[in-house]
């Protein structure tokens, strides 16, 4: 394998990245995945029946903490544009917001204020600004190594792969590791506290090493001119949003796929011991929601070439919406319900569609960059990566809103072990009905991106012609 940090480029910005490249890329999804998701998909469960705040306070929180990000996020891309460290104009970022991201990430899941509101509040706003002080200019990195669009590809897929390895981490390893070392292996109770503190303490830490390992093996070479950075304005984050209608169309389509993965993936521990009977078996339930990435996300270059990307997305979108009807169906029936086998085989299926197409999506991130820098000039990868983030943070504030509401207006009690009819039915209507909503929705919109393969490469031969020229 060569290792070698670069390759030579073919032609000036259609660099060819080696493995290590893509590896060290992707450690930092990983990264992400091991912090960010744990906290994504667990703290509203931890915050309800561990910490002891009630699901109505805690998704107005939530709602607040996307609110904060709304403000935040543009100034943080139009920061990121602006600047050029010395330890490289994204991927310093890695390191310089990593320390916070990961402390803050274990003291959210610190019991030692337990059921205090303003505890939780100082803890998960400031998370969420260091999240994106990392994630941002993480997004940007994509867009600075290369403008070769098959290299994109490969680098998407690789960066899927290793973030569903930190997926099935949070996915099956935080409750199995949880349940295993909680008092009676009950993860929902205050007296769980000290076990999830510690198990939330190595996912931390080793994720801020995989950040530090990106950072040595990324080099950002498809950037704005060091002369055009003062242009850059926080209201860029605006204009951008007017005049790049790919854009647009992205971001809608990042809004109704994370509120769909954000609610799902934070109903599933209600799902699992509340609605199916098998808090024990949530593991490989939540396992199986990775797994298919290890055998579909490899293909995704293949399958592009074969069917083209937007068929791969509608191909996909279906697959997902077919494993929740059949989850549906499978929940609402109690003799099938009874055979946990049934219920592993439709999140398999749901799965499956979900991750590639939501996986595939962050490869059209690029795209839209290139495209605002062949209307404009500018490379603002930073100002773009912001708006994204706004969007797909919009989609986490869905997705943590809108669980505790339906929890709360079904008069969920985390005190009791037997929920009512009705809140069971809302549990349900999080895992299946209101996703697969969000799937049509998600289908529609990508229907009008306009980007096809031909036309980006176009696009980015045109640009890099001007800088020659």
């Amino acid at each position: 394998m060569d290792t070698s940090l670069h390759d030579e480029p073919t032609s000036k910005g259609f660099y060819k990245l080696t493995r290590a490249n893509r590896i060290g890329f992707g450690a930092g999804d990983l990264a992400q995945n091991l912090i960010y998701q744990t906290v994504a998909t667990y703290l509203l469960f931890f915050y309800t029946n561990v910490f002891g705040i009630g699901p109505g306070s805690a998704a107005f929180m939530f709602l607040v903490v996307r609110l904060v990000d709304v403000l935040w996020d543009p100034f943080v891309g139009a920061f990121v544009d602006k600047h050029n460290p010395k330890l490289g104009k994204y991927r310093s970022y890695l390191v310089l917001g990593g320390i916070p991201l990961s402390g803050l990430a274990i003291l959210s899941f610190w019991n030692g204020f337990s059921g205090q509101l303003w505890y939780a509040y100082v803890t998960y706003v400031t998370l969420s600004l260091c999240y994106t002080l990392v994630n941002v200019p993480y997004g940007a990195l994509n867009a600075s190594l290369t403008r070769d669009t098959d290299e994109i590809t490969k680098l998407t897929s690789t960066r899927m792969f290793m973030a569903n390895l930190g997926g099935l981490a949070v996915q099956f390893g935080v409750p199995a590791t949880i349940q295993h070392f909680a008092p009676d292996h009950d993860w929902s109770k205050p007296a769980a506290s000290p076990v999830w503190f510690a198990v939330m303490s190595v996912y931390a830490i080793v994720g801020f090493g995989l950040l530090v390992y990106c950072f040595t093996q990324t080099r950002e070479r498809v950037v704005m001119d060091s002369d055009k950075m003062d242009t850059v304005r926080y209201s860029d984050l605006f204009t951008e949003f007017v005049r790049n209608r790919p854009l647009r169309v992205l971001a809608f389509f990042f809004v109704t796929a994370f509120a769909m993965m954000a609610v799902g993936n934070s109903a599933s521990a209600y799902y699992m011991q509340y609605n199916v009977g098998h808090a024990e078996a949530l593991k490989w339930f939540n396992a199986l929601g990775s797994l298919p990435a290890f055998i579909f996300m490899p293909l995704v270059p293949a399958i592009k070439r074969a069917i083209g990307k937007k068929r791969m997305f509608y191909v996909f979108l279906t697959v997902a919406i077919i494993g929740m009807g059949m989850l549906y169906v499978i929940s609402t029936v109690p003799s099938l319900k009874a055979q946990l086998w049934l219920v592993y085989v439709a999140q398999f299926v749901k799965s499956t569609g979900i991750i590639v197409a939501t996986g595939y999506m962050w490869a059209l991130v690029p795209e839209v960059i290139s495209y605002g820098e062949w209307k404009t000039g500018n490379r603002i990868a930073g100002v773009v990566n912001a708006l994204t983030g706004i969007f797909f943070k919009a989609g986490f504030a869905l997705g943590g809103v809108i669980p505790g509401v339906v929890l709360a207006m079904t008069h969920f009690d985390a005190a009791k072990a037997q929920q009512s009819e009705a809140a069971q039915q809302g549990i349900l209507w999080l895992v299946v009905i209101l996703p697969a909503i969000l799937l049509v929705l998600a289908m529609y919109i990508i229907s009008k991106y306009e980007l096809e393969d031909d036309k980006i490469d176009e696009i980015n031969k045109e640009i890099e012609a001007r800088s020659r020229s």
